[in-house]
């Protein structure tokens, strides 16, 4: 389910500040915040609270190489189901959360019902994915598949 930008709080300059240099550096820590957008430790540090609380800031991550953790080779894929019917939707849905090789998984609206980013060693891997895998899953009747050849933009910052 889309996220509703109505159901959050506004968000002030400072919050957003704060926002920006937490996107930049996840790992920074609140003392050297609190400096860089002009408020105390404590001011900041509650406002860290109250934006996690409230569903602004979802959690802290650390950003890994695909390639070396053996995973270099990026795909997309389309996935088309057998059928539009919301216990094929959560079947899928539910089978799809459990496989390692999917790095995101997006329902779509158009010509197909999901749209996945995968990770793989190399191509050989991938189609023993396709074939073991996901081509397994419930409901699964086509893919179509685009190989990264070059990451031009990846985990962009949102605008705030």
């Amino acid at each position: 389910m889309a996220e509703n930008s109505t159901k959050f709080p506004t968000l002030d300059a400072l919050d957003r500040a704060i926002l920006r240099e937490l996107q930049d550096d996840g790992r920074i820590p609140v003392t050297a915040l609190s400096e860089r957008v002009g408020l105390s430790a404590n001011a900041t540090a509650e406002r860290m609270r109250r934006m996690q609380r409230d569903g602004v800031i979802k959690g802290y991550s650390v950003r890994l190489s695909s390639a070396a953790l053996g995973r270099g080779m990026t795909a997309f894929v389309e996935v088309k189901l057998d059928r539009t019917a919301s216990d094929i939707f959560d079947a899928f849905a539910a089978a799809i959360r459990e496989v390692d090789d999917v790095e995101e998984c997006h329902m779509v609206a158009g010509g197909f019902d999901y749209l996945l980013k995968t990770r793989h060693w190399d191509m050989a891997a991938y189609r023993q994915f396709l074939a073991d895998t996901l081509l397994t899953l419930p409901g699964v009747r086509e893919t179509r598949t685009y190989t990264v050849m070059e990451v031009v933009a990846e985990g962009r910052a949102l605008p705030v």
